[in-house]
C-alpha cells in the first residue's frame, strides 16, 4: 500500500478572504500502486478487494455489506441499488460512478477521491470521512444523517437537499458548490467553510452555523432563515 502525505494547508489555520481565520482541510492524495484488473467476479459480503481495477463493472443489486476496498480504482461503475452498508473504502478513488438507492450506510471512507460522479437517493447515514475530496458530481437527496465528515472538500459539486441533520462536521469546505434545500439541524460544525456555495439554501439548521464561516452576501441572504430559527420578527 502507498502512503500519502496532506496536501498544503494541512493542520494549519487559513485565512479568509474578509480575514476569518479557519482551519483548512487536509487533502488526500492517493497515488494507488500497480492494480490488478477484477475478474468480475460479484461482490460479496465481508468480501476483500486489495490493489484491483474496476473498470465499466456493473453491481446493480450486488451486495457487498461490510466489504473492503483497499488501494482500489472504481471506474465508470454503476451502483443501483447496491449495498455495501459498512463497507470500508481505503486509499481508493471512484470515478464516473453512477447510482440510484445506494445503500452505504455506515461505511468508512479513508483518504479516498470522488470525481464526475452522479448518485441519487443514497444512503449515508452514520457513514465516517476521512480525508476525502469529491468534486464535479451531483448527489440528489444524500442522507448524511449522524455522519462524521473530518478534512473533506465538496468541489464543484451539486448537493440537492442533502440531509446533515445530527452529523460533525470538521473542516469541511465547499468550493464552487451549490447547496439547496440543506439541512444542518441539529449538527455541529468546526472549521466548516460555506462562502464557495452559490447558491446556500438552507431548508433547516441555520441556527446551527455556529463554527462555519459564510460571505458577507451569503449573510444578507440568509437574513430571513436566521431570523425565523431565531424566532425575530421583522417588521417594518
Amino acid at each position: 500500500m502507498v502512503r500519502r502525505t496532506t496536501g498544503a494547508g494541512a493542520g494549519g489555520a487559513g485565512r479568509g478572504r474578509a480575514g476569518a481565520r479557519v482551519r483548512a482541510a487536509r487533502r488526500p492524495e492517493v497515488r494507488l500502486p500497480r492494480l490488478r484488473a477484477h475478474d468480475g467476479r460479484p461482490l460479496a459480503p465481508d468480501g476483500d478487494f486489495d490493489s484491483l481495477e474496476f473498470d465499466g463493472a456493473d453491481f446493480t443489486g450486488q451486495d457487498g455489506a461490510g466489504a473492503r476496498f483497499l488501494d482500489c480504482a472504481l471506474r465508470t461503475c454503476v451502483l443501483d441499488d447496491v449495498s455495501l452498508r459498512g463497507a470500508r473504502v481505503l486509499d481508493s478513488v471512484l470515478t464516473d460512478v453512477r447510482g440510484v438507492g445506494c445503500d452505504l450506510a455506515e461505511t468508512t471512507w479513508r483518504d479516498a477521491e470522488l470525481a464526475g460522479f452522479r448518485l441519487g437517493g443514497v444512503q449515508l447515514y452514520g457513514a465516517v470521512l476521512e480525508r476525502v475530496h469529491i468534486r464535479g458530481g451531483k448527489i440528489d437527496y444524500g442522507n448524511l444523517r449522524a455522519a462524521r465528515l473530518r478534512d473533506v472538500v465538496f468541489e464543484n459539486c451539486v448537493l440537492v437537499e442533502p440531509d446533515f441533520s445530527g452529523a460533525r462536521l470538521e473542516r469541511v469546505e465547499f468550493t464552487d458548490c451549490a447547496l439547496t434545500g440543506v439541512d444542518f439541524g441539529a449538527a455541529t460544525l468546526r472549521d466548516v467553510d460555506l462562502r464557495g456555495a452559490a447558491p446556500l439554501r438552507i431548508a433547516r439548521g441555520a441556527d446551527r452555523l455556529s463554527g462555519a464561516v459564510i460571505g458577507t452576501a451569503q449573510l444578507l441572504d440568509l437574513a430571513p432563515v436566521l431570523a425565523a430559527e431565531l424566532g425575530i420578527t421583522v417588521a417594518d
